[in-house]
């Protein structure tokens, strides 16, 4: 959470309502910071050191959960659309009033695991090329890859005036007809253009783990829930993003059990 937040924005996001719902409560002298009752929403306050009340109740300013989803297709990596569904209507309740964002996107129907947060510097730094975070996906293709593919992704592949960083390129051991790619950038349709320029075309394709966080295999296509939080701190820790008790990063994380 920042070090300082709009006061209306801080009551909506921790799902107490939404931002006209809590700039009535303060029209209504429900809340106060301090002790002082405000009808401000645009006051500014610190979470981390000023004691907020709604109807003499204390806000709970809990960091918002890191959340995975497994994003089944045809639904559009977007909190709005007009045509499509859009995962944030897959989002529970408690989740949406939080307004937490998609980082980084997956394509209509691309499926497989999607991370969901409200801290901006984290998704900044998942998705940034220059941190290297290995993004894993599994592609069902038209013809079998070759060696001369692998080697091909290895030196990076051109996409139309542009040349992708170096990927890893692997034989899927389940299906001839499929692939492993690991890519450390975002682009738009990459890892089908990166197929397209060997001549090979995605007739399917799965992300399974972004850094050391694996698609839990549990996960129905448009179910989620949030990282545990051995998950989420090997998650800031392989992107070098802040936060609670951040330790040791561990090796790539198993899905846990089912419970």
């Amino acid at each position: 959470m920042p070090h300082v937040v709009r006061l209306d924005k801080l009551l909506a996001g921790q799902g107490y309502g939404t931002r006209g719902e809590m700039r009535s409560a303060l029209r209504g002298d429900r809340v106060t910071v301090n002790g002082v009752v405000t009808r401000s929403g645009a006051m500014y306050v610190n979470p981390s050191t000023d004691e907020v009340e709604l109807d003499g109740e204390p806000i709970i300013t809990a960091p918002a959960p890191v959340v995975m989803m497994n994003k089944p297709a045809g639904v559009m990596t977007a909190t709005g659309d007009r045509r499509h569904s859009v995962v944030a209507d897959l989002l529970p309740e408690k989740w949406r009033t939080r307004r937490l964002m998609p980082i980084g996107r997956l394509d209509i129907d691309t499926t497989g695991l999607l991370l969901f947060t409200d801290d901006g510097d984290l998704a900044h730094r998942l998705i940034h090329p220059k941190r290297l975070v290995d993004k894993l996906y599994r592609a069902t293709l038209d013809a079998p890859i070759t060696n001369e593919d692998i080697e091909a992704f290895e030196l990076g592949v051109p996409m139309g005036g542009y040349k992708a960083l170096p990927a890893k390129l692997e034989r899927d051991p389940i299906s001839s007809l499929a692939a492993l790619v690991t890519v450390h950038e975002g682009k738009y349709h990459q890892v089908k253009r990166m197929f397209a320029s060997r001549g090979r075309l995605v007739k399917a394709l799965e992300r399974l783990s972004i850094g050391p966080v694996r698609l839990d295999p549990m996960l129905r296509p448009g179910a989620c829930r949030s990282l545990t939080h051995v998950e989420e701190q090997a998650l800031r820790l392989s992107c070098g993003a802040s936060g609670p008790d951040v330790g040791q990063p561990p090796p790539l994380l198993p899905p846990p059990p089912p419970t």
